[in-house]
């Protein structure tokens, strides 16, 4: 009887749910997804494109949209930066993020919703972007970009 009853608790024990907590996005991943962003700009405005790349997921699987332009990959993505600003400060401009929110997708995913101001370049412009993030083992990575510019005044 004894061996019954403990083979029942071991079953309802194992039948509960767990008391560990389950992963979350935490405040320190809304500050860890908004360094990337800070990091990306501070590369630019250094002329680091691969400064800047190093904020994108490098794989096939980044995507990204502009222009009504879809690209894939970061090879591609990349090369679409060098041949549109090239690779130093004279011709990058000066770049400046503002984050409009910051929104969790389960613990290991986010979307950031901003806008973009680029000048100082002949290529200047501003518009909108929302950018979704995954936690990788290489910490917070871009793995889809949209961004879009404002019309002409």
């Amino acid at each position: 009887m004894a061996l019954a009853i403990a083979a029942m608790l071991a079953t309802a024990a194992c039948a509960r749910p767990s008391t560990a907590a389950a992963p979350r996005f935490a405040a320190a991943d809304d500050a860890a997804v908004r360094a990337v962003l800070a990091a990306q700009q501070d590369a630019w405005n250094r002329g680091d494109l691969t400064g800047y790349m190093a904020g994108y997921l490098r794989s096939s699987e980044l995507v990204f949209t502009s222009g009504g332009n879809i690209r894939h990959g970061w090879d591609e993505t990349f090369a679409k930066y060098r041949a549109r600003y090239g690779s130093d400060p004279s011709t990058m401009g000066k770049l400046g993020f503002e984050i409009l929110g910051v929104q969790a997708l389960g613990a290991d995913g986010a979307i950031v919703l901003g806008r973009w101001e680029l000048t100082e370049t002949p290529v200047a412009g501003r518009g909108v972007f929302s950018v979704a993030l995954t936690r990788t083992a290489d910490g917070w990575k871009v793995v889809h970009d949209h961004t879009s510019s404002d019309p002409p005044p």
